[in-house]
């Protein structure tokens, strides 16, 4: 997968693509089918399948005071994209400049003079351009004007759903932020389409762990939404390696020792002695087993963390559900 920043650059190559476009974060069953639907218009026109999102997302740009929210980093989500059999990913810097860039001029001068895309791709409620003008319905008269195609995809309701009228039943980052906070790892699987991870490198932290005999890695959590804080099974990868590695967390602010300014995610890998420090781990939410709590000393600390390392391998053997 090739990715591209600065649109006014592309090689013949990258050009003419059918691509999906919007924020895409968490990259959800719903969004999936957006993109889906791009790459199969472009298999069958014979052209790159791509998609066109922004970083920093926009609403961190619109509210920069907001509480973390976002569901992928940039890195998870390209690495999802490239999964799914994207071939072309357009990543743009959204800044003031692009803030200020009205609705006719982002598919003009972008979408046409700068992708020069062939068909865009986008979900009912996708919105654009300056003060949120640019509708799907806009932006499908601008590009049949200018001899390009538009498909308007419409909410995707679960299994189940009678249809997709009750906003709960649809498909959404809300529903998957709902999920994460509510301490319930298998919800946002299911609307995820895979469980939902943390990304990072792993940073020295005060080596409690390896004091109590449960070495941890360290993740800080950053803009990444905070799920329930408490004690859960993951599974985790390092650098790019695919093979998992079982292991048992702490997200949240520690408060046996006192509470942390920031929260992040301790992670002890279970049967794994090797220094890790400064390489790039992921590690997915599996199972929800308890909340942090404080304890009676060490010892009892020590005696609870054996505990939830047990707990862990029963629920990750149980597998999700």
């Amino acid at each position: 997968m090739r990715v591209y920043r600065h649109p006014g650059e592309l090689p013949t190559a990258a050009r003419g693509a059918v691509a999906a476009i919007g924020n895409f974060d968490g990259v959800h069953r719903g969004h999936q089918a957006v993109i889906g639907e791009a790459l199969a218009r472009a298999r069958a026109a014979g052209r790159p399948g791509a998609v066109l999102t922004f970083e920093p997302h926009p609403r961190r740009f619109f509210r920069p005071d907001s509480p973390p929210f976002l569901l992928t980093r940039t890195r998870t989500k390209l690495r999802v994209l490239g999964e799914l059999g994207v071939e072309l990913v357009y990543l743009l810097r959204f800044d003031a400049r692009l803030a200020a860039v009205g609705a006719e001029e982002f598919v003009d001068r972008l979408l046409v003079g700068g992708l020069d895309l062939a068909h865009a791709v986008v979900g009912y409620d996708f919105v654009f351009g300056h003060a949120r003008r640019g509708t799907p319905e806009l932006l499908r008269e601008r590009l049949a004007a200018a001899g390009r195609a538009t498909t308007i995809m419409p909410p995707v309701a679960r299994p189940g759903a009678a249809g997709i009228d009750d906003e709960a039943l649809i498909y959404s980052s809300t529903g998957v932020r709902d999920a994460l906070a509510a301490g319930d790892p298998g919800a946002a699987a299911a609307l995820l389409g895979r469980f939902f991870e943390i990304e990072g490198r792993v940073v020295a932290g005060d080596r409690r762990g390896r004091e109590l005999g449960f070495p941890t890695a360290n993740l800080r959590l950053g803009d990444m939404q905070r799920p329930r804080f408490g004690i859960y099974a993951v599974r985790a990868r390092l650098d790019d390696d695919k093979r998992p590695i079982d292991g048992v967390a702490n997200l949240g602010i520690r408060p046996h020792f006192g509470g942390d300014p920031e929260p992040g995610l301790e992670v002890h890998l279970l049967d794994f002695d090797r220094d890790i420090y400064g390489r790039r781990l992921r590690a997915e939410l599996i199972a929800f087993l308890r909340p942090e709590a404080r304890f009676d000393g060490l010892d009892a600390l020590r005696t609870q963390i054996a505990a939830d390392a047990a707990a862990a391998r029963e629920a990750l053997k149980r597998g999700p559900g």
